[in-house]
């Protein structure tokens, strides 16, 4: 049965925009990571070259955590139709996280606001990676902002371009190759081989939403007024200069509308790395352009929903 009804995915979108991440709920993520981390330690007790186990891992983890919301799904569906529907709402509502990062980019924003530098670093930890302790306002807001706009992808537009075209299983199995990405895809000692395939599959799996997430920011940024033309300056400028061949479209995207430039100097555990600049305009990022980055990421979402809903309609319509 197809589980895919035309009003889970909205409601399970709504829902995520009403609640975010309740901490009572048991994350799935959370089950894939730890999954991830047992599989890890159960190959390389194998000898096995590392590269053929990151493959055998990226194979487990993601055919399992698909196997598994198809499972719980078919399982419930045996009790009641309802509960069937109710497990694949849970599932979806799970995959998305535009509430999440709209809120932790709002913290960072209110606290900056407060004029609180101390809590803004604090708050922006929670979402980056870089190091925090000696950012100053302007580099506190260019790390939340960035943010948003990475995250757009993979958190946002990427499981919702999954859902619509797999349903919770799909939704649920890019947030398993997603997950394999934070775990595994380091270019570093540990996990340079062991870590390959994970990361070449995220960069497949983020192709196309990452380019189509870019014509729905234009759309979005022409209804909020923000540049609409600079954007596609922007993405062709900078995308292909960014270290991720997706990570470039929609960053770029929001620093062409958001009229600022990303990249720039920032440290990992003390090293010092110099990220390529994207954007057409010389503007600093502000807690301003944090909430201007927060509303161009839920409108993307909106329309991304929206269009693919759409886009549903017409083919069921015209077979």
């Amino acid at each position: 049965m197809n589980f895919m009804n035309e009003f889970i995915l909205p409601l399970a979108f709504t829902l995520d925009l009403l609640f975010g991440d309740p901490r009572w709920i048991s994350h799935p993520v959370q089950w894939i990571g730890w999954f991830a981390h047992i599989t890890e330690e159960r190959l390389r007790l194998t000898r096995l070259p590392l590269r053929l186990a990151g493959i055998l891992a990226v194979i487990i983890v993601v055919g399992a955590s698909a196997g598994s919301a198809w499972l719980l799904i078919a399982m419930a569906s045996q009790l009641h139709r309802v509960a069937g529907l109710a497990v694949g709402i849970y599932l979806l509502f799970s995959s998305f996280a535009v509430r999440s990062l709209g809120d932790h980019a709002g913290a960072v924003q209110a606290a900056l606001e407060a004029g609180d530098k101390e809590l803004a670093r604090q708050k922006v930890a929670l979402m980056v990676g870089r190091d925090t302790a000696s950012l100053d306002e302007g580099g506190i807001a260019l790390a939340a902002t960035e943010s948003v706009a990475e995250n757009s992808v993979d958190g946002v537009t990427a499981p919702l371009f999954y859902a619509l075209l797999f349903g919770p299983v799909g939704a649920i199995a890019y947030k398993a190759i997603n997950t394999l990405d934070s775990t595994f895809g380091y270019k570093n000692e540990r996990y340079l081989e062991f870590g390959w395939a994970s990361a070449k599959l995220d960069d497949l799996a983020n192709y196309f939403p990452a380019r189509l997430t870019v014509i729905l920011i234009a759309v979005a940024a022409v209804i909020g007024k923000l540049r609409f033309f600079d954007i596609f300056k922007s993405v062709w400028k900078g995308a292909r200069l960014h270290a991720s061949p997706n990570a470039g479209y929609p960053e770029s995207a929001f620093a062409g509308a958001l009229g600022v430039t990303f990249g720039g100097q920032r440290s990992y555990g003390g090293v010092v790395e110099h990220a390529p600049l994207l954007g057409v305009k010389p503007g600093k990022c502000t807690a301003l352009v944090i909430r201007q980055s927060i509303a161009l990421m839920w409108m993307t979402a909106v329309l991304f929903l929206g269009a693919g809903m759409g886009i549903r309609i017409l083919i069921q319509s015209a077979g």
